[in-house]
């Protein structure tokens, strides 16, 4: 926590403490404490994603869409019940993508299960009913209704009929705006139902007319008739049930090129879960770059009959949008579902990262490689204890308690997954001790999620206890109790795992790599993100003028990156500590040292100094020209960064000014085929580099606004600074003698002055800084 007033000290006191006397007081005993640690205060997960946090007015396109399969169903896929629950069910975890099974049933009223098994029937007019109810109960976004027809023309009309009865004024009816670019917000669809289904010609005055059939209903027929994969069937739709269908219209995939030169924007390609994850692994780049504009559905293979899932994982990682999954049934895969659509207040749409959005990005999920404008971020988690594990349910123990161990999963992609253990603990469910620590290292953030298992291993038969996952980006940092949840995503009461969670290197920063590594030797090995060859020599010259502000730029971040990380070695803190840790240690030790020596403060124009006084020991003296280090990084930093961040952009720019006509210069130089796919690439690659180095380099001065605020504050908390002073004497040697602020350098008999810069932007939420 930062910047904690009195009164918020006084409010945490009186909630939590239980004893009179201790808040008449103002103290908080262990038992206050242990209950405010066990607080949603300290959960895990961060507050600013319970609610919507962000921009909903980008098109369908740019967002994960929470996406359900054969949402009747309650079992498996040949002979298990439907029910309308499984609709309210799904509807009140957020999902906003169902999918209705709609065929001829009796008495001319339409009937929804899964066509060609024994699976129970239920009325299409009840799940309707239920759907209307419950549509907008936890978010106030879009539905999808994802409509596999298999009724007459008669039956299609009574769909129509049923739905504009319901649904109402809900229902998005509205003429599709051909003059567009790209689809609507999910803000413009507020509180709207879509439907998703084939649609006749924008043109077409008929009453009914033939459309293809290649959604995923059709495949047990095909299989039934044994007609091959690739036969395109056709079947009549009424046209009362095409005029409901807006943005949201079915079309039957080919290739990317026949999508790229005639898919329209409101045009939605679905796909098998098989499909799919060929085109992941073969063209993910392609799929990537489809995804951007047009919508796409991912279902699970027939073969599935028991109702598993697939990894979603592997399929958000080509940006697809509704990724649906059986919500029945419980498992790693639905927790990785239901943790990532915690995200965003659990509305059921989830922006995707920029890199996926751009229109001139390029991002392959396979890369091994750095991604353009992107800093990776080092993942450390300490597992500590664990509280009140039970033994697993359907487990044939060995004994009566448990032999625990936490698991820790990263998922994203393939370069980020990873996954650790921790020692087993014998014989004990109730208070386990763990005390190991974890690194993780995150190339795409916005992409990963992390998940604790608890297992226990003496066991027969089952050995899951508990879990919980969680989005990299909702992750608090600090000393953090985990509600873990059953399998069916319930919490257990009591049932938490303490940890301790710290994140470095982000957003631009960096971990170094050992221990006295000199400046000069890391500035000589440094890799500078380069510009690649677009093989036309007026574009490569444009690029060519980027060389220069990108090295600037990345010396400048490094620089800092590497004097706050000797900062902090010089203080024996390792890279996990924060800013005030370091200043507060620092003022500690001299005010504790054995030689009459002492630190002032003073205000300088914008900067305020340390002066040292005394006869100074050569660790404070490192400590101090450490610190003197980062401040003139960070400095340098504030005054540059704006400069060197307009030439970027400049730039980039210009490389812009080449994109409408590169076909054409492209064809010009003779680059064709698969010259002219590597040289578009290549031109992507440099466009996204530009604009993400600039970002990282805007962000980096931000953070030394950031580590400078913490050093007035932390100067300010121990006693080397008076709030809103322009100077005071600070820490006091073990004899009482008070700092100077004309102190001398033992070194030399000069002073030694070290500047400090006032920061600006509030930092984020860290127990650590308390």
């Amino acid at each position: 926590m930062q910047r904690v007033t009195k009164d918020k000290c006084l409010e945490i006191i009186n909630t939590f403490e239980p004893s009179k006397e201790g808040r008449r007081k103002g103290q908080l005993g262990i038992d206050g404490f242990t209950a405010y640690l066990l607080s949603e205060e300290c959960d895990l997960f961060d507050p600013d994603h319970l609610a919507v946090c962000q921009d909903m007015n980008h098109p369908l396109s740019h967002y994960f869409i929470a996406s359900s399969h054969n949402t009747y169903l309650l079992e498996d896929q040949l002979k298990g019940p439907s029910s309308v629950e499984g609709y309210i069910r799904a509807l009140k975890r957020g999902c906003r993508c169902l999918e209705l099974d709609c065929w001829d049933g009796p008495s001319d009223e339409p009937i929804i299960y899964h066509g060609h098994t024994l699976t129970s029937k239920i009325s299409f007019k009840a799940v309707a009913e239920a759907i209307n109810q419950y549509a907008f109960e936890c978010s106030d976004y879009p539905v999808i209704l994802s409509i596999e027809n298999h009724c007459n023309v008669k039956q299609q009309q009574t769909l129509a009929s049923i739905m504009k009865e319901i649904f109402g004024e809900k229902i998005f009816t509205d003429n599709i705006e051909q003059d567009r670019a790209e689809l609507p917000s999910p803000e413009f669809f507020k509180r709207k139902i879509l439907i998703k289904g084939k649609k006749l010609p924008l043109n077409s005055d008929s009453s009914e007319g033939y459309v293809t059939d290649e959604d995923e209903g059709a495949e047990p027929e095909k299989k039934k008739s044994g007609k091959r994969e690739g036969s395109i069937k056709k079947h009549k739709l009424a046209k009362e049930l095409s005029d409901l269908v807006s943005y949201c219209v079915s079309r039957r995939f080919e290739d990317f090129q026949a999508s790229n030169t005639n898919q329209k924007y409101w045009e939605i390609n679905s796909f098998s879960e098989s499909q799919a994850l060929k085109l992941a692994l073969s063209c993910p780049e392609d799929f990537v770059n489809h995804n951007k504009k047009f919508l796409s559905r991912i279902y699970p293979n027939g073969m599935r009959v028991d109702s598993s899932n697939y990894n979603p994982q592997d399929l958000w990682n080509c940006g697809c949008h509704m990724v649906a999954l059986n919500f029945q049934t419980a498992g790693l895969m639905m927790d990785l579902y239901h943790g990532w659509f915690q995200k965003n207040g659990g509305c059921g749409y989830i922006l995707k990262p920029a890199i996926m959005r751009e229109e001139i990005a390029y991002f392959s999920a396979n890369t091994r490689d750095v991604i353009p404008g992107v800093s990776p971020q080092i993942l450390h988690i300490k597992i500590i204890s664990g509280q009140n594990f039970p033994k697993p349910k359907g487990s044939a123990a060995k004994g009566d308690v448990t032999d625990p161990y936490v698991t820790i999963e990263v998922f994203g992609i393939p370069a980020d997954c990873a996954e650790e253990r921790t020692k087993t603990v014998p014989h004990n469910g109730y208070n386990p001790i763990f005390d190991e620590s974890f690194e993780f290292q995150i190339n795409l953030p916005e992409l990963a999620l992390v998940r604790f298992a608890v297992l226990d291993d003496d066991y027969i038969g089952d050995e899951f206890i508990g879990q919980y996952t969680i989005p990299f980006e909702c992750m608090q940092t600090g000393y953090r109790h985990i509600q873990l949840l059953s399998n069916t995503g319930n919490p257990m009461e009591n049932c938490t795992l303490f940890c301790h969670v710290a994140i470095t290197n982000k957003r631009g920063g960096g971990k170094i790599n050992k221990r006295g590594l000199s400046v000069k030797k890391t500035r000589r090995s440094r890799d500078y993100t380069s510009m690649k060859s677009v093989g036309v020599k007026s574009i490569d010259e444009t690029f060519k003028m980027a060389i220069q502000p990108l090295r600037e730029g990345t010396d400048m971040r490094d620089n800092v990156h590497l004097a706050l990380a000797t900062f902090k070695d010089s203080c024996c803190l390792a890279p996990i500590a924060n800013i005030k840790q370091c200043i507060r240690l620092l003022s500690s030790r001299i005010a504790t040292s054995a030689e009459h020596v002492s630190l002032s403060y003073e205000m300088r124009g914008e900067y305020p100094y340390l002066e040292a006084q005394g006869n100074l020991p050569d660790i404070f003296k490192k400590s101090l020209s450490a610190f003197e280090d980062l401040i003139n990084e960070c400095k340098n930093m504030v005054q540059n960064a704006d400069n060197v961040y307009e030439k970027l952009l400049h730039c980039q720019r210009a490389g812009l000014e080449w994109h409408e006509d590169l076909e054409n210069v492209c064809q010009q130089a003779g680059l064709r085929g698969k010259k002219f796919s590597k040289a578009t690439e290549n031109f992507a690659w440099n466009i996204r580099v530009l604009k993400g180095q600039a970002d990282l380099l805007k962000q980096a001065k931000k953070d030394c606004n950031e580590y400078i605020r913490q050093i007035k504050e932390a100067a300010v908390t121990t006693g080397l600074a008076r709030e809103g002073s322009s100077s005071s004497t600070g820490s006091n040697n073990n004899n009482g003698t008070t700092g100077s602020t004309n102190g001398t350098d033992s070194r030399n008999g000069t002073p030694c002055t070290t500047p400090v810069s006032e920061g600006l932007p509030l930092p984020e939420t860290n127990m650590e800084d308390s």
